[in-house]
């Protein structure tokens, strides 16, 4: 992407700020499959365009919350990748993001591994994920076809457990939301 494009997409992404009731800013990137980026701890990451089995997943994942969540007033899912401000020098880009509607806080992060850049995934972002106390992280695996659970303790991110094949990935707090992992990851 030339340098003038890539200034021209900041300057419209940047421009799409909103504030949620608390002032958690939150904007939305343009395209789901481009290039973006992230700011972790001031410092900021690019990180490539994901891959077709990542968007397939994705958007699988996102239609099945979407139904889900579906009249549950006390959350919303934003779109693939929307930009969330957890601190001051702290954006997170997760694949599928629940807020807490009733003050904009990170409830589920989902971060879809991509086989190129796994690094900031399952280290960097999840001890971020740690340090906000963001109460659910799933981190799916399309290298091995799984899927990891964290719950926010007072020790920090506690792994509930890696589910693969028939297990069923449900949470109490998301009663009409499951998904099987095979079903989460055919035909991807």
């Amino acid at each position: 992407m030339s340098g003038f494009l890539y200034q021209l997409l900041s300057f419209i992404r940047h421009s799409l700020i909103r504030t949620c009731p608390v002032g958690q800013l939150v904007f939305s990137y343009l395209e789901m499959s481009g290039i973006y980026e992230e700011i972790l701890e001031g410092a900021t990451l690019a990180r490539s365009a994901p891959g077709e089995r990542h968007e397939k997943i994705c958007a699988r994942l996102h239609q099945i919350m979407a139904a889900g969540i579906n009249g549950m007033t006390g959350t919303q899912l934003l779109a693939p990748r929307t930009g969330v401000v957890v601190s001051a020098l702290t954006r997170l880009c997760p694949d599928l993001a629940l807020l807490t509607a009733a003050n904009g806080r990170l409830f589920l992060a989902v971060e879809i591994i991509s086989r190129a850049d796994h690094q900031a995934d399952t280290v960097t972002k999840k001890e971020i994920y740690e340090q906000i106390r963001v109460p659910r992280l799933w981190i799916v695996d399309p290298r091995y076809d799984n899927v990891e659970i964290y719950h926010s303790t007072e020790w920090g991110l506690a792994l509930k457990g890696i589910l693969a094949g028939s297990e069923v990935v449900c949470d109490p707090l998301l009663p009409e939301f499951e998904v099987t992992v095979a079903d989460l990851f055919v035909n991807a």
